[in-house]
This record gives C-alpha cells, structure tokens and sequence, in this order.
C-alpha cells in the first residue's frame, strides 16, 4: 500500500508525548497502512517542522476552535483524541475541548476515534465523601475527573470510539519533579502517598504504541475501553529499580495524603488526592490495567526495570 493509499491518522497534542509517541509509531510501521496528520496550534514550531521534515502532514487546528477540528479531521480515516490539562490546569476547559473533539470527529465522519482518558474518581469517592477534599468545588481529582466525565461526548455522539485509559507517566520522574530528592545528608529518596499499594504506570512512548495496536486492530476495540500499563509498582519498589539502575540508594518515603497536599508546589492537593485514589482503590486500578494485553497491543511494551535502561540518565537528582 503505497503512501496515497493509507488511512490517515489524524492526533492531536502531536508534539506532544502521547501524540508524538503515536506519530512515531505509524512512521516505524511503513507496512502498517497508515499515514499521521499531526494537529498543532503552530505549525511553525519547531517539533512541528521536524514533523514535516519526516514526511508527516502537519495541519493547523486549536482544540478551542471545532471548526478548525472538523477541517483537520475530515478525511481522516482515525482520529486520536487527547487533551492537556497541565497546559491551563483547567478541568472545565477540558470538558469544554473533548466536546469540540467529539463534534468535529462526528462531523468529519471519522471511521475510528480514540479518546485518551482517564477514570471519573466521582464514581469512586463521591463529592460528599471527606476521605479527600473536594476541589475547584466539583472535583476530586481534576484531571481524571474531566476527562471520565467527557467520555459521554464520545459514546454519545455515535462515532466509534476506543476509550483508552492511560496510567501514571514514569515521565513524571524526569519532568515533573517526583524524582528522588537529595535530603540534608545527601542520601537519596522518592516521596509518595502510596502506603504499600501498587501504581499501575507507563512510559509515556508506550502510550503511543498501544494506540497504534488498537487502529491496527481494526474493528475489535471499538465501543471497548481499553485500559494500558507497563508494571505495577509499590512505591518501595519503584525506589528499588531507581537504585538499581543509578547505582545509588534510593528510599521510599511513604508519606500521608494530608502530608503531601500540604507540600504547597503547585497541584500538590491534585496530585495527593490523586495518588490517594491509586492507593485506596489500587486493586481496581490496577486489575483494570492487564499488563499482558497490554503488551499484545504493543509487543515493545517496555516495564519499569526496561524503561529506567533508556531514561534513568535523564533523571533529575534533586
């Protein structure tokens, strides 16, 4: 099949990490019979021109705007759908742009849409419940709670749709300051309010590949929620592997939820009710996140000990 013939895929945060992972994917797959259309607000970026030095098409769309959605979905035969939350930190705006995304995918005829999403923790701790407070007023968990609250814009406007839930991003060692910190005696330690629980996680690229198994596999996920993970880690062994893999001790601090949120960065009290929600429904969380169908979606499905091979380099000791 030769590149006119492919089915186009179109994805959003395309210079981003799950976007960009899923645009890495189709390119390693040249047989697969797919072509990406990377969306971006600036096609002028540079990540957007290296896009386009590869080959990839790169389109001008705004997840703010659906017509600019619709002229980029249309004649997409996949359209992978994502929204930013760390970008504007704005629960509502997200519920606001999945609308915009299921619109303009509708109305573009998109044969095949994933959305990335997350669970409603709502569902599980009620805004009544004062086992975490409630936050922005309607939330527990923004983040999760805005994406699961707009899979109905996806399942309701009748275009086929995956719904695929991701898991905790290792990234978040690197890029988001959860990596060890130096304490006043130099020694190494990882902070989180997980007890003994386990936290389903994955490399951020994987993301990416598991979505590209799902259009692969043509029909057989759709109207299906798919939820992914690379390992399922206690916080203890999560230290572990970082020890093994920097060739220094690295502790496990397990601290209470109330303790992290009172930590003042910002996003502390999301990020406490968040891991709150993983330890105290850890079991659901990760028995939902099958770590061997998640590797038949993506065979180079990379665990913790494999992901820290690549990345441990890139690790901020702070």
């Amino acid at each position: 099949m030769n590149q006119t013939e492919n089915k186009i895929i179109a994805v959003t945060g395309a210079t981003g990490a799950q976007g960009g992972g899923l645009i890495r994917a189709i390119l390693a797959h040249p047989e697969g019979g797919f072509s990406a259309r990377a969306l971006t607000r600036n096609p002028e970026s540079e990540k957007a021109l290296a896009l386009a030095a590869q080959g990839v098409e790169v389109v001008k769309a705004d997840l703010d705007d659906e017509a600019s959605l619709v002229a980029a979905f249309s004649g997409a035969y996949g359209a992978y759908c994502l929204t930013n939350f760390w970008e504007h930190f704005s629960p509502d705006k997200e519920i606001v742009q999945a609308g915009n995304l299921a619109r303009a995918a509708k109305a573009a005829g998109v044969s095949h849409v994933i959305w990335s999403t997350l669970e409603d923790v709502r569902d599980f701790v009620p805004l009544s419940d004062d086992r975490m407070p409630t936050l922005l007023e309607k939330y527990k968990v923004p983040h999760f709670d805005a994406k699961g609250e707009s899979n109905h814009f996806f399942t309701e406007s009748g275009v086929p749709t995956t719904l695929l839930n991701t898991s905790f991003y290792w990234e978040n060692l690197i890029y988001f300051g959860m990596g060890p910190q130096a304490g006043e005696d130099g020694s190494l330690a990882i902070t989180f309010p997980l007890g003994d629980k386990k936290l389903a996680g994955i490399g951020v690229e994987d993301i990416g590949a598991c979505a590209y198994g799902i259009f692969a596999a043509d029909q057989e996920f759709i109207g299906k929620t798919v939820s992914i993970a690379g390992g399922h880690l206690s916080g203890q062994e999560m230290a572990d592997g970082l020890s093994r893999a920097l060739g220094r001790e690295v502790n496990y601090n397990a601290v209470s939820p109330d303790t992290y949120r009172s930590f003042g960065f910002p996003a502390a009290d999301e990020l406490g009710n968040m891991f709150q929600f993983n330890a105290d429904f850890s079991e659901q969380y990760c028995g939902a996140r099958d770590l061997d169908a998640t590797r038949k979606l993506n065979p180079g499905l990379k665990s913790f000990d494999d992901w820290l091979a690549v990345n441990a380099s890139k690790i901020p000791l702070g």
